[in-house]
């Protein structure tokens, strides 16, 4: 498949080898088909490159999809991919337009994200980490900030979390019914993201430990400017299946990657 480029994180040991090592992949579609009718996605490129920076400073293998998907390729670089092996973690980013429960490929067809965690499931990721960074709408309405109860959705979330294995955290930039906020400058979400594993300390952090921290970080801090989102905000959410506490962004070897506490 075309368009694919593969970074193999550096290994401090000698010899080389086929040593497994932790896996990411990117996948972001910012350029549409004309009959899909969708707009362009701007600073989708300052995401990858700075995901990729940092994710392979982490000792991450990284693979950047370079080329606009359709939904029929997105599923299938999924699927090659949960067919590969890691150390103990793989960790995607699919940045896209979407909606609940799916994002659109470039021709506009919609890529089933239960259809994509179900690739994972199988013998060869078992007892592995997997984490789903979903940088996508779920809906349309904005977030003004409101302190509510709960967010209704036509999808009931718990047949959703069915979906997603054992071993699995998914990371939404937006709760159920909401649209994810992105511009020129790259999406809060991702950007936040990145600047979390950048300061000292954050890249230690247990995995839930952080992304509460990102949740909170977009909450309270992010604010939309423009005509038509001023004042707007966002509030990313996650679901979680761990069964222990992992620390995949820690690089020191005494801080290992799976814990069981």
């Amino acid at each position: 498949m075309a368009g694919l480029r593969d970074t193999a994180a550096c290994s401090s040991g000698s010899g080389g080898g086929s040593a497994e090592v932790n896996r990411a992949v990117i996948v972001t579609v910012s350029r549409f088909e004309p009959g899909a009718d969708m707009d362009r996605r701007p600073g989708t490129k300052k995401d990858t490159k700075r995901l990729h920076r940092i994710l392979t400073q982490l000792g991450f293998q990284v693979k950047i999809e370079e080329e606009d998907l359709s939904a029929e390729e997105i599923y299938q670089v999924f699927q090659e991919a949960s067919r590969g092996s890691v150390r103990d973690c793989f960790l995607a980013v699919l940045s896209s337009h979407g909606e609940e429960g799916c994002v659109f490929g470039a021709d506009g067809k919609p890529v089933r994200l239960a259809r994509i965690f179900g690739f994972f499931d199988g013998p060869g990721m078992k007892n592995k980490t997997k984490l789903f960074f979903i940088q996508a709408c779920r809906g349309g309405d904005l977030d003004d900030g409101v302190e509510v109860d709960s967010v209704e959705s036509a999808d009931d979330p718990f047949s959703q979390s069915l979906s997603v294995p054992v071993d699995t955290a998914v990371i939404y930039a937006t709760p159920p019914g909401y649209a994810a906020i992105t511009g020129y400058s790259g999406a809060v979400f991702l950007q936040t993201l990145c600047a979390l594993l950048e300061e000292e300390g954050g890249r230690d952090l247990e995995i839930t430990r952080l992304l509460t921290r990102l949740c909170h970080s977009v909450a309270y801090t992010f604010q939309a400017r423009g005509r038509h989102l001023e004042g707007k905000k966002e509030m990313p959410c996650f679901l979680t299946r761990l069964t222990r506490e992992v620390f995949p962004f820690a690089k020191n070897s005494d801080v290992p990657t799976d814990s069981m506490r």
